[in-house]
């Protein structure tokens, strides 16, 4: 453990320790019309209240509208976000940490990307390649293009790539794309919110044995948790594909306090999962997603990633 106020390692060689799992803390950027004294404001507060946690990393989404991802009426309305590697390099200099840097890569030129790629010290930036919501969408760039241009880059940058156990409980194949990416180049795996424990452990026994099948190490595999504090909130993870079991849906939805009740849920699945995990000898992390503006949510996601790392001490 990386002692306070010690920078850690650079991404990549967390990632050559298999024994280590990984510590992640996920946030959207803040809107594209925030003034720059509330950018300044907000990259502060984000150091001052994650320093503390000596994460493994902080993650920084891509986000895009996904209208073509579902039919219904989106929960909450989209606002475009600035873009997070602008973020990162013109406000969150605070941050000594490693980040992780979200590229929906659909939305950027293949030139501008591969010198997004080519320009990142791979000491303190990784880089997770997001394809299109649906084969639908029109894109600038595929997932498949992106994935060369990071080797024409010259593929030092730790590269990660999402896992979705909702798709492989409908198509059981999920598995066989990750070790697709992995064979192009993939060193890690950041899942979709998981609420059904039941289908993220199919994913891993599924991706387990297949790697034993192929002589192939398995990658880490960090699952993305998620706080969920009203109902509202609960419609929007299932909008935007998340499965959420039906005995949790009425636990949640019946709860006095759905935040308390759903941290509760949170803090079970990480002590489940890290036990599936060593005992299938699988790399793995947590990463905690902190997307709301509801202060009571960002402080329990705080309050989810303390735990984590107190329950994943040496």
């Amino acid at each position: 453990m990386t002692g306070s106020g010690e920078t850690p390692r650079g991404l990549g060689a967390r990632l050559a320790d298999r024994g280590h799992p990984l510590r992640l803390f996920s946030i959207t950027p803040p809107r594209e019309t925030t003034t720059e004294a509330d950018l300044r404001r907000i990259a502060e507060v984000t150091v001052e209240r994650l320093q503390p946690l000596e994460l493994d990393g902080l993650v920084l989404y891509d986000i895009e509208n996904e209208v073509d991802r579902n039919p219904d009426e989106r929960p909450f309305p989209y606002l475009p976000t600035l873009d997070p590697a602008r973020f990162h390099a013109g406000h969150l200099t605070g941050w000594e940490r490693p980040v992780i840097i979200y590229r929906s890569v659909g939305k950027y030129d293949p030139t501008e990307l591969k010198q997004w790629l080519a320009d990142q010290d791979p000491d303190h930036v990784a880089t997770v390649l997001v394809g299109a919501s649906s084969s639908s969408a029109t894109v600038r760039t595929r997932l498949s293009e992106a994935q060369s241009l990071w080797r024409d880059a010259g593929g030092v940058l730790p590269l990660g790539s999402v896992a979705i156990p909702e798709r492989h409980a409908r198509r059981a194949d999920e598995h066989e794309r990750m070790l697709g990416k992995q064979q192009a180049g993939s060193s890690f795996f950041v899942t979709q919110v998981v609420y059904d424990l039941t289908w993220a452990k199919d994913l891993i026994s599924d991706y387990k044995y297949a790697c034993r099948e192929r002589g192939t190490e398995p990658a880490h595999l960090v699952f993305t948790l998620s706080v969920c504090g009203s109902l509202k909130t609960l419609d929007f993870l299932q909008w935007l594909g998340v499965h959420v079991p039906r005995w949790l849906q009425n636990q949640l939805a019946h709860a006095e306090d759905p935040l308390a009740e759903s941290y509760e849920q949170c803090t079970a699945m990480v002590r489940e999962l890290a036990d599936f995990c060593r005992r299938l000898d699988v790399p793995f992390g947590f990463n905690v997603e902190s997307v709301s503006i509801r202060r009571v949510e960002i402080e329990a996601s705080v309050r989810l990633a303390a735990y984590i790392r107190e329950l994943l001490e040496p």
